[in-house]
This record gives structure tokens, sequence and C-alpha cells, in this order.
């Protein structure tokens, strides 16, 4: 078996699964960033969301009152990494983790999702990561279609400042709205999906959370990868 393969077995847990790595604190959040003069014209002005730069963009996210979430929220979760990245990671919305510490994937399935990125050579840090919805549906219930539309926005303009090379898409729910498609995740898997006015290479994989239910299906998750990575490289049509 290859080392990376090997390495990437290991890291997931295909038998037993120990996450590697750092511990995260869960007590310790991204601190906000300054809200500057600039910022705050921006967030209570009728700017479009797609003239924003990233500051005004999460200053307006974590000022957003377009949804009933709002109501139920502790706190927006923006999306945290690499803004210089040419990778894009794009979940379904935030969990209960999530909404306690403003960034995503933070969790038990964010733990196996760092422990995939470290397999083929990618630390958290050097990637993007965010979610279709920026709060948290209650009782972490599917997003409703009104709400993924207010949200949306917000989105477009991540991949707009970010101008990722590959969006890497986790899980069935996530990759069917940005799709706009009913098809199962199965028939999602395994091609090119092009994403947004750029045509973005747009790659689609299981769910973190679903992995650490169904371990048997880990293997599966490393060939999405490693497509992912040829996409990336131009060795994937």
């Amino acid at each position: 078996m290859k080392t990376r393969q090997r390495a990437y077995l290991e890291a997931i847990g295909i038998e037993t699964f120990a996450p590697r790595g750092r511990p995260q604190d869960p007590a310790v959040a991204e601190p906000p960033p300054a809200v500057t003069s600039s910022v705050q014209s921006a967030v209570a002005s009728d700017a479009p969301v797609g003239s924003l730069d990233w500051d005004a963009l999460r200053a307006r996210v974590a000022a957003c009152t377009l949804c009933e979430l709002h109501k139920t929220r502790t706190q927006t979760v923006f999306g945290v990494g690499n803004q210089n990245s040419d990778w894009l990671v794009i979940g379904e919305a935030p969990g209960a983790d999530e909404d306690r510490q403003g960034e995503p994937f933070v969790g038990r399935a964010g733990q196996l999702l760092n422990s995939m990125l470290r397999a083929i050579g990618l630390p958290r840090e050097s990637v993007y990561i965010a979610n279709i919805l920026k709060c948290r549906p209650p009782g972490n219930r599917d997003p409703k279609p009104e709400e993924s539309a207010c949200c949306t926005p917000y989105l477009h303009r991540q991949i707009a400042l970010l101008k990722p090379k590959v969006i890497l898409v986790v899980g069935r729910i996530a990759a069917q709205k940005l799709l706009d498609t009913d098809a199962p995740l199965a028939r999602l898997r395994g091609q090119v999906h092009r994403y947004g006015p750029l045509a973005t290479p747009l790659v689609v994989t299981y769910h973190p959370a679903y992995l650490l239910r169904s371990p048997g299906e880990k293997r599966k998750a490393w060939v999405d990868l490693k497509f992912a990575l040829g996409v990336l490289q131009g060795g994937a049509a």
C-alpha cells in the first residue's frame, strides 16, 4: 500500500479511528476582526453583497437577520482558513460545536476532516472551509429552502473573493443544494461538476459525520480526495 494511502487510512481510522495532530481547545475561538468605519458603513448601507470585501462581508453576515435562524443562533459561522487557498471545502450548516465556537467543522467530524485533508498534504490552515448556512438550524435539522436562499449570496461572494481552483463539497445535502439536483450522492461522486460564473471544478464526497457512522465508506472518501487532488493538478478530466 502506498505511503500516502496508508497514512490516510490510519489517519481516518479504517479499523480504529484515533485523530492525530494538536487537540483543539473548544474554549478558543477565532477572535472577531476589528470593525472599521468602512465595515460599519457596508453593514448599515444597502451595498450589494457582491461589492463587499472580506471584512465587510463577515460583518454583514454577523448582523444578518434575513431568516428566522438569527433568533436561535449563538453566533454566526462565517468561515475560516487561508483566503488565498486553491481549495474551498463546503459543508451544509453549523452544528452545536460550531455554533458555540463560531468556526466550521470543530467537533468530531471536524477532527476527521482535518485528518482527511492532512493525508493529502493539506493542513487545515492551508484551505478555506465554509458552510452554505452561516447559522445553525435548531436541532441540526436540514436547512429549509428559504434559509439556504438567504445565505447563498454570502457563499457566492466568498467564492468570488477566494477564487478557488477546486471546491470539495462534503455531504449529500450540501451537494444537492449547490448543484440544484436531487441525485443521490453515489451519482454525484467521481465526476467534475462546474459551479458558478467561473465554472469552478467541484468534487463531491461524503460528510465526515457520515463517515464516523459508516466507517466502511472511508475508502471511497479516499478515492474522492485523490480525485479532487488530480483535478487540481490537471490529472483528472
